[in-house]
């Protein structure tokens, strides 16, 4: 994969055909049918099982034929397959617990609310499920807690989508390549640990040459490529410039800001789920910080060539060499834009940043994904490992924004991070050439003292 990219085309995968997926969509549906009926007796069971299969095989048939391709299926039928994956499970629970109906509706509700991640949606979900639990607890027959479950589900997903006409997470694209995706970044980590060696085993798998903290390298090989619009290249600092093309350069003071609301939260987040996976574990202070923050850039050239097909940066803690980011650089053109997208590898899958640029005054860059453009977003991609086909999802909830700019002779850069709309995250960057050289001396000329 090369750091420059061009937009490409192409049509959809080759996934499960139709046939298969009625097929699945069939088996699921007997499943929840026998699930929301079983408790009525064993023929009420068969029935609801073979009622199940017709009706769910029937929607997906529907479903996939209006389907185009490399879209994703269409609302209604992704409700009704969310309801009939919860019926089961409810069922279990249910069988394992014995709860009533007002419990049943409240963690089912809970749940939906909780994946839809919007803080109105998590809200939501519980009341909602009571209020149903509720309404079924006032009947003189008990209700089985698979249709209290499913019930609660589907009505969630339903008011959810009349209510949140913007959605916070959506489905993109599903089993497409990924010429048709140029704004994902679709290298993703073989293992369950990312760590700072992910670009060396990458290296093992797509070949080429691997150099390890390569010297006078940059996250961008030319901030010309992002040229557009909005974006002159001439009228950059060429302090920045040089940030940019030789990163490896300077060394970088970071000082975190984070709201207080999103602290316990991020803790939990950082605990069990960054740092097992060894990706995105930003220091939570100052103090974390004092540490000694590590940069380097390891690269891949391409097979035989002197040209550099893979930029990692990697940020780590300097004393254990812990992970805190590791990021795969790329530039790419559309429509006579040039776009910044960078991509955490995770196990899997991948969680790509597309940031669009804008000339500051002063000779700064802003590089932000809040834009009107299509591309400028985040997406986290699941990556066929045989197939290499991509299942994308859009997390409009999620925004940044990194201003570099230069101030009393200095680099600096503020990059601000959002979630549902609310600021949550604002890293402070200060950066200074590496054996003392100021921000204003030429490389290659003494320091002055």
């Amino acid at each position: 994969m090369a750091t420059e990219r061009g937009a490409g085309g192409g049509s959809g995968g080759t996934g499960p055909s139709r046939k298969q997926q009625v097929l699945t969509a069939g088996a699921l549906g007997a499943v929840a049918g026998a699930a929301l009926a079983g408790h009525r007796g064993a023929r009420a069971g068969l029935l609801g099982a073979a009622a199940g299969a017709l009706g769910l095989g029937a929607a997906e048939a529907v479903s996939r034929g209006r389907q185009r391709p490399g879209e994703i299926p269409e609302l209604w039928s992704r409700i009704l397959a969310s309801g009939a994956m919860t019926a089961p499970v409810a069922w279990a629970a249910g069988r394992a617990t014995g709860a009533g109906p007002v419990a049943v509706g409240a963690v089912s509700g809970a749940a939906a609310g909780a994946l839809g991640l919007r803080p109105q949606k998590v809200a939501l979900g519980p009341v909602l499920g009571m209020a149903v639990g509720g309404g079924f607890a006032l009947r003189r027959r008990a209700a089985a807690p698979a249709v209290v479950a499913t019930t609660t589900v589907v009505s969630f997903r339903v008011l959810s989508a009349l209510l949140f006409r913007d959605p916070q997470i959506s489905m993109l694209a599903e089993r497409v390549h990924a010429e048709d995706l140029p704004f994902v970044v679709p290298l993703e980590s073989r293992n369950r640990y990312v760590g700072t060696g992910y670009v060396r085993e990458l290296a093992d798998v797509l070949g080429g040459t691997y150099t390890a903290d390569a010297p006078d390298v940059g996250i961008v090989a030319s901030l010309d490529a992002l040229a557009g619009p909005e974006f002159d290249p001439a009228l950059v600092d060429p302090r920045v410039r040089e940030f940019y093309e030789h990163t490896t350069r300077f060394t970088l003071d970071i000082v975190p800001e984070w709201r207080l609301w999103v602290r316990p939260g991020y803790l939990l987040y950082r605990n069990l789920l960054a740092r097992p996976l060894g990706q995105a574990s930003v220091p939570m202070n100052q103090r974390e910080t004092q540490r000694g923050i590590r940069s380097r850039i390891d690269t891949i050239s391409a097979p035989e060539e002197d040209v550099i097909a893979v930029r990692g940066w990697i940020r780590s803690f300097a004393d254990t060499d812990e992970p805190i980011y590791i990021g795969i650089y790329t530039t790419y053109r559309h429509e006579d834009r040039g776009y910044v997208s960078v991509g955490f590898p995770l196990p899997q899958a991948s969680f790509t940043a597309t940031l669009a640029p804008r000339s500051r005054p002063g000779g700064g860059l802003v590089l932000s994904s809040r834009s009107e453009l299509k591309h400028p977003g985040h997406y986290l991609t699941y990556i066929d490992a045989e197939s290499r086909e991509l299942t994308t999802a859009a997390v409009q909830g999620f925004a940044e924004e990194l201003d570099v700019y230069v101030e009393d002779g200095e680099l600096r850069a503020e990059h601000a991070f959002w979630v549902f709309g609310l600021p949550f995250m604002v890293l402070h960057y200060r950066m200074h050439r590496k054996g003392g050289q100021s921000a204003t001396e030429t490389p290659g000329e003494p320091p002055t003292g």
